[in-house]
């Protein structure tokens, strides 16, 4: 099988899409009222900063894409230190109200995209769903001898081997999934053969293994910085990491880590459990009210 290696790019150069320039005003009565006045006891000035952040925001006058003015614009627009202002900025990144891109600067985000916690769907679906574009940057895509971790995962023997497909997921030209799988070489012998910037990982592992069972396990990390640099976010920046094995009968078909940004990114789950139950001296039974 060929290997399809690509260097990584340079975050720096990864524009958002749609993005405007900075407006560089801050209202006039945002500022006056941070700077001026009697402090309430204990109240610090990032949380000021902050409030008057998101004011803009939620009146519309920094919609979702917007630029905001550089740390360095806003100290002087405020009054306040460059250390309060970072403050401010990067809770407010941590929060999910803005994207801090580094080289890039600031930017108001949308509402966070959800992930189905319990359902195994195409991230390319789920993205055109909510009527974005989805693009794939290919890291990696060779065949290799397993790890010890990949190896058992996948129920084969130390260093048979396996299929490995790292990719960086996009919507509207924004990094928010990185994948790393292992395929099991028997369930899609010719999986490296796919141009995984045309057709994701899933659809190909659907079509050659249907899904019969699937596990998760779920945990807030921080990223690597390899990485990091892929998503383009900061080291210190919490992601999300979903660990997903799919099975195609007795057949364990891939394990994969999937690695969301955490400011960007949530995810949930529903399922149907039945009618609750009532225990009684002849057994159980639906338990209906009303």
């Amino acid at each position: 099988m060929t290997a399809h290696t690509l260097d990584v790019p340079d975050t720096r150069e990864i524009e958002m899409v749609g993005c405007e320039q900075p407006d560089l005003r801050v209202s006039a009565v945002s500022a006056q009222s941070l700077t001026s006045g009697p402090k309430e006891a204990g109240r610090a000035l990032y949380a000021d900063v902050k409030r008057m952040i998101l004011g803009e925001i939620r009146t519309g006058a920094w919609p979702p894409g917007h630029r905001l003015p550089s740390e360095n614009e806003l100290v002087r627009q405020f009054g306040v230190s460059r250390m309060t202002v970072n403050r401010a900025l990067r809770e407010l990144s941590l929060e999910g109200a803005i994207l801090r891109r580094q080289g890039a600067g600031s930017f108001v985000t949308s509402a966070k995209p959800a992930a189905d916690l319990l359902e195994v769907r195409n991230i390319a679906d789920e993205i055109a769903g909510r009527g974005h574009a989805h693009s794939a940057f290919v890291v990696l895509a060779a065949a290799e001898a397993a790890t010890a971790d990949a190896a058992a995962r996948l129920g084969l023997e130390a260093d048979a081997q396996v299929f490995h497909s790292i990719l960086v997921h996009h919507e509207n030209g924004v990094p928010v999934q990185l994948e790393d799988r292992f395929v099991h070489p028997a369930a899609a012998p010719d999986y490296l053969a796919h141009d995984f910037t045309r057709v994701t990982p899933n659809e190909v592992l659907s079509r050659a293994a249907p899904l019969s069972e699937t596990e998760h396990w779920v945990e807030a990390v921080l990223p690597a910085l390899w990485e990091s640099k892929l998503l383009g976010v900061a080291a210190s920046e919490p992601c999300l990491l979903m660990r997903r094995r799919t099975w195609s009968g007795p057949l364990v078909v891939s394990a994969a880590r999937l690695l969301y940004p955490g400011g960007r990114y949530r995810l949930h789950g529903r399922a149907a459990l039945g009618p609750p139950v009532d225990r009684c001296a002849d057994g159980l039974r639906p338990a209906y009210k009303g």
